[in-house]
């Protein structure tokens, strides 16, 4: 295995893990935010050749087939994501590259936007700031009556996905005084109710929690009537004066089932990071809503994310350099191979 690695950084990264990277190797890099550019998959391999690079680091770009066929030294593939949908896994197997991934990164960045999003909604801050702006607050007692909110603590949150995310948004709802209610097919009971929350049916989370956070990986289709997670259906069992929240996936919900009920005003309002497009469509009818709260997916823009995934990715590659079995390793097959 060789001593020093050499990497070339597509993503943005912090200059601590450029350091710790530039201590066992060489880091060139070229942050996709300065330069603008997305590499084509096999031109990104033939330089990845031609310049010798062992390690490539991504967020933005793609790694095919076409990639590892062409990149004749790389032994490594670093995504700064938790999904891996970027890179061909299966051929990166096939080639011998190790794959890395940083799942959690932005776990506490996407969860303190959620709480944002909660607080908007529930104190109707977007409407207060317009009202402000736009010079309504001409009487000051009016804004007491017609931006009347609701207080968060004592309300029943209700979690759908209990990753990373929606851990996270458990601690600092309980902290806030909220009761959680919890909904993940995948987790334990038992490790729901360590987080002082109870585990509930899909259908029971929706017609008992006042407030509903979406942590869940996209389903287009989950009812047996094809409808998402969150359909028409579901929509009509919601409590009275209810909100969404989705910082996960738009094909978790029915856009316009929730857009009616919240026009409607039986829902009392929706805080949304996540769209069908990006950016939104102008003909988006959430943007006709004075009781939705709309961010353009900046749920992991955080400086503090670019640090996590940084050091994630810094500290696997030393691993590797030494030796060591890397932490987020998602091809461990190849690694036993090396190994071997």
């Amino acid at each position: 295995m060789s001593n020093r690695l050499r990497v070339l950084i597509l993503a943005p990264f912090g200059d601590a893990g450029i350091d710790a990277i530039n201590g066992f190797g060489d880091a060139v890099h070229e942050d996709w935010r300065d330069t603008g550019v997305m590499w084509d998959p096999e031109e990104l391999g033939a330089r990845l050749t031609k310049e010798r690079f062992d390690a490539v680091v991504i967020e933005r770009d793609f790694l095919f087939e076409e990639t590892f066929a062409t990149a004749e030294n790389l032994k490594i593939a670093a995504i700064c994501r938790a999904a891996v949908n970027q890179i061909d896994v299966d051929a990166a197997t096939v080639h011998g590259v190790v794959v890395l991934n940083t799942p959690g990164r932005n776990a506490n960045a996407v969860a303190e936007l959620t709480i944002g999003l909660m607080l908007a909604v529930a104190r109707r801050i977007s409407e207060s700031e317009r009202y402000v702006r736009e010079g309504l607050w001409q009487s000051p007692s009016d804004p007491y009556t017609a931006l009347r909110g609701a207080e968060l603590s004592g309300r029943t949150l209700g979690i759908v996905g209990f990753g990373a995310i929606g851990r996270r948004v458990a601690e600092i709802c309980k902290a806030i005084g909220m009761n959680i209610i919890v909904h993940d097919p995948y987790v334990d009971s038992d490790a729901v109710e360590a987080f002082g929350a109870s585990a509930r049916s899909l259908d029971d989370l929706i017609r008992t929690a006042d407030v509903i956070t979406l942590h869940a990986p996209p389903a287009p289709a989950s009812t047996e009537n094809g409808e998402p997670l969150l359909g028409a259906t579901r929509i009509a069992t919601m409590k009275a004066r209810s909100i969404v929240i989705n910082t996960a996936s738009a094909e978790l919900v029915d856009t316009d089932a929730l857009a009616a009920a919240l026009a409607e005003g039986r829902l009392a309002g929706a805080g949304y990071d996540i769209f069908e497009t990006a950016p939104i469509e102008p003909s988006h009818p959430f943007l006709k809503l004075d009781n939705v709260v709309i961010t353009p997916h900046i749920g992991g823009a955080t400086d503090e994310t670019i640090e996590r995934h940084s050091r994630m990715i810094s500290e696997d590659l030393g691993r590797f350099v030494r030796g060591e079995t890397p932490v987020n390793l998602v091809n461990p097959d190849v690694w036993a191979r090396r190994r071997g």
